[in-house]
Parts: structure tokens; sequence; C-alpha cells
């Protein structure tokens, strides 16, 4: 019969079953799943040479593990997929509120139950999915909201003196005994919060209202902490950080590719959002490129960092700005368009902190910055570079679409124009129609409308033509 039809001790006895602690069960299963060739960390990009090995040389090493680094950087996520190196099912005392292992019980509750019934008492049976806990560290958590406390209702209920042990209700770390107990943002908790974490550590016993138990908890702790909190908000004591086997330091990606496969994993669209728009993979190189930007920006805090999340709403905020468009047009089927991305501004300014002169600048205008600064990188991928000093004779290639719109005073592509329309406006210019032919020949017929409006954007970004925001749209015009 499967392990977990077992039902008493008896059975679990006759069965074979071994039990051993979390740390040797997650090495173990770690173990298997590397000589499998299987990937313990499913869905976690571009750590794969730098925190993931850390982070399984913590496990074999039976380490607890703190995970230093900015927001966004996926720590807690990590420690959430620790939860499929553990046995499917593991055995417990039934009724034991510490999951008690039914060979190495160490409540009251638990021995005094197997010493009453042996091999009849009952035993059941916990899903690795229950052997997680979380807890955010904030400044109202207590002692008691985590180690316990005494409680007086179940005193006088059972009509217990306080003396008797059985009066202690546990908190959540005595709870989470045989799990993994995470706490987040750990410098957010108070010193002396931090401080009775120590025995738990080290010596494996808890104190409660003068009780001293003698309990070894078998936990696997996985702390997470934020750099900018040691010196914004607090800090985690020394003591706590010796009893703490491995820090690991996680990080951004390093790269557009592992950004935009990050962000292709993680947004929330809708299916009916992907039929209706067409999204160019230039407008991805661009959206992930405004992270990068803003991670170097004088204006933004490089302590605070900017967080993986901001991408994923921005796309999610660039989807949403097309469908709408589409929508009010009547347009079953549309493209994104560069002009869609004043619809990311709001996904920007609530994800990064500016410093004094970011502040000073005003939080949209740095959004919009960021924008044209991605388009900025991008531009000489795709049409030659335009220097900042250049010959007075030397003919520039982008000298006829200069002359068509200084001659027409200036090109308009309004927010919500049709796709008909839109497509008609750039048509009209035919100079674009020779960049794209000349540079970009083998462009696709779905992106040429794209790259059209980033050649009017590129140019306003080298100082080569006026790009206005108006009311409807964006207005190009001659810079005199």
């Amino acid at each position: 019969m499967s392990m977990n039809t077992i039902a008493t001790l008896g059975e679990l006895k006759k069965s074979g079953y071994t039990s051993r602690g979390i740390k040797d069960e997650l090495r173990q299963n770690l173990i298997a799943k590397i000589k499998a060739g299987q990937t313990p960390f499913e869905g976690v990009h571009g750590f794969e040479h730098t925190v993931i090995p850390e982070l399984e040389r913590a496990i074999l090493s039976r380490h607890n593990i703190n995970l230093l680094g900015l927001r966004g950087q996926a720590k807690t996520r990590l420690a959430r997929l620790m939860v499929s190196l553990l046995d499917e099912y593991i055995p417990f005392v039934s009724g034991s509120e510490i999951n008690d292992d039914p060979f190495q019980p160490i409540s009251r509750f638990a021995k005094d139950l197997i010493a009453e019934k042996g091999d009849a008492t009952p035993i059941s049976w916990l899903h690795r999915d229950e052997r997680f806990f979380e807890k955010l560290a904030t400044p109202d958590v207590t002692v008691a909201d985590l180690i316990g406390d005494v409680d007086p209702i179940k005193a006088a209920n059972l009509k217990l003196s306080y003396a008797d042990d059985r009066v202690i209700h546990f908190g959540m770390i005595p709870r989470a005994n045989r799990c993994i107990f995470v706490i987040n943002e750990l410098p957010d908790l108070q010193a002396r919060i931090q401080v009775a974490l120590f025995n738990i550590l080290q010596e494996g016993d808890i104190q409660i209202r003068g009780f001293k138990l003698r309990m070894p908890l078998d936990l696997q702790f996985i702390f997470t902490a934020n750099p900018e909190d040691y010196t914004n908000r607090g800090s985690i004591v020394t003591p706590l950080k010796d009893r703490i086997g491995s820090q690991i330091l996680t990080h951004y990606p390093e790269s557009i590719e592992i950004a935009k496969t990050i962000t292709a994993q993680e947004a929330k669209l809708e299916k009916e959002q992907k039929d209706r728009v067409y999204v160019p993979e230039l407008a991805m190189d661009i959206l992930e490129q405004i992270s990068f930007v803003a991670r170097d920006s004088e204006f933004v805090d490089a302590k605070s960092g900017v967080s993986a999340r901001m991408s994923i709403t921005a796309l999610e905020n660039l989807m949403s700005a097309a469908e709408r468009r589409s929508l009010r047009a009547g347009d079953n089927h549309t493209s994104l368009r560069l002009s869609d991305f004043m619809g990311i501004v709001p996904s920007i300014t609530g994800k990064v902190e500016l410093v004094y002169e970011g502040e000073q600048e005003g939080a949209a205008e740095v959004a919009q910055q960021l924008i044209s600064q991605a388009v900025h990188h991008f531009f000489p991928n795709y049409f030659p570079k335009i220097e900042k000093l250049h010959k007075k004779d030397l003919v520039s290639p982008y000298d006829p679409l200069l002359e068509y719109i200084f001659t027409e005073g200036g090109v308009v592509i309004t927010d919500d124009c049709s796709d008909a329309e839109y497509q008609s406006s750039l048509d009209s210019i035919k100079p674009l129609d020779d960049l794209l032919k000349k540079y970009i020949p083998k462009i696709k017929k779905e992106d040429r409308y794209f790259m059209k409006e980033l050649v009017l954007w590129g140019l306003a970004e080298y100082r080569k033509l006026s790009k206005e925001r108006i009311t409807e749209g964006y207005q190009f015009k001659d810079l005199l």
C-alpha cells in the first residue's frame, strides 16, 4: 500500500519507513535531482551560473540561508521553489500542533499519546505544499507571534496552573516544525526579536515566559534581506548573521534576452490581448532597455534598485494601451506603436525611487526620459549613427526626410488614430520608405510601421527633429 494510507504507528514501523531531518531530506532529494539531470529551480532565469550553484552548495551543506539582494530579484521565488525538494508526504502524530515525527516526538502531547496508545497511535500525513511557512518581518511582530506564549484561556479550560507546559500556545516557528520557514525583509525585524532566534538556530531549544523547553525543532530557515535596509530601516544583528550558514547575493538580469524571458513568463496577459496585438521584437527590447537605463540613471536611487516587476507591469500596460486604442478605433487587430509607450509611464513612476534631482525633474518627466534613452540606445543598431559634429557640406542620409518635414511643417502621430490613419500618415512620408529599403531591406512586413516611427523618434533623440507631446499624441517638427 502507498505510504500515505498508513494510519497507525504500528503500520508505519512495519512499512520500513525511515524518518530524516528536513535538511537531510533537502540534501538527498537535491542529490537525486542533480544525478537525474533535472533542474531543481524551474522558472528562474539568469541565475544558472551565479545564484543557483551557491544555493545548491548551501543545501548540500545543510545550511540555513540568507538571500541578500535588491527588490525584484526573485528571492522569495527561490525560497518557494525549495518546496519541490521536499518528500511528497511525511507522517506526523495526528493532532500534534507541531507536526511531531512519530519516531522522534518532541512535544508533551505526542510523547504522552505514544506512551498511552503505543503502536495504535494515529498517524496523519503532511503534503510538501503544506510545509512552507512565510512571515513578513514588520515592526509589530512579537516574540509571542514567532515563538509562543502562555495561553490563559487554555489554562482555565484545562484547569492547569501556569507552571504546566501544557498551557503554552506555540507560535509560528514551532508550528512550522519539519518545514521550510521564510522570514522576508529580516532587517525590519526588531533587534530583540532577532535575538529570540539565536537559540532556535544554534541550540534548538525555545524559551517561553520562564519555561525552558528542550525542543530540538527541525527547520530549514531562509531569510531574505535588502542591502538598502541595513542603513534605511534596520540591520541584522551580528550574532544572528553568525548563525546563518550561507549568505547568497542575488542580482538583476544581466542581458536583454534573459530579461525578456522573465517578463514574458511573468506578465499576466489575456489571450484576447495576445490575439489582438502584434508585438515587434524591437518593442520588447526597448521595454527591457528602460529598466537597464533606469538602473544607471542619475535620477534613480541605485541603492533602492529597479525591480524586474517594472518591466512586467510595463508590458501589461503597453498591451492594454494598444488594446484600448484598437477598441476605440474599431480595429480587430493592431500592432504596437512607439507612441503606445506613453501608456507605461504609470508603471515606471510607481516602481522607481528618485533621488533629489529626480524629484526636481518630476517622476513623469523622468519616466519619459528613460523611454527616450532606450530608443536612443537601439536606433544606431538599425540606421546610420548620427554624429554630434559633422562637416558642413557632408550629405546625410536623413536630409531628404528632414527637408520633407520642414516643408510640410511637421508630422503628427495621434494616440488613438485607427491603424488605417496611422499607416496612411507614415506612408505619406516617402523618405521613410527609402531609409527602410536601404538600411533594413529584409524587415518583416509587420514591423515596417514600428520602424518608420522609430526613425522619427531616433532623429528627435539625436536632436535632428523636435518631438513635442501634444494633447492628441506626438508632433515632430524641424528644430527651427
